[in-house]
């Protein structure tokens, strides 16, 4: 199952969500979010957030 931080939410609420359903973190992954920013003429990409995503799987 995949558990993505939404919007507003910390990493534990995240984490809480998760136990709450029955779920175990197995692995974590960020990915930066980039936007593009028009300096000087040149079309330059800077990061803005990341998205957090956790990989779980069900607890017995």
């Amino acid at each position: 199952m995949i558990f993505e931080v939404q919007e507003g939410e910390s990493i534990d609420d995240c984490l809480y969500r998760m136990k709450e359903e029955g779920y175990m973190p197995v692995k974590r992954t960020e990915k930066p979010i980039f936007e593009e920013k028009k300096i000087d003429g040149l079309l330059k990409y800077e990061p803005v957030k990341r998205k957090i995503v956790f990989e779980a799987k069900l607890v017995d």
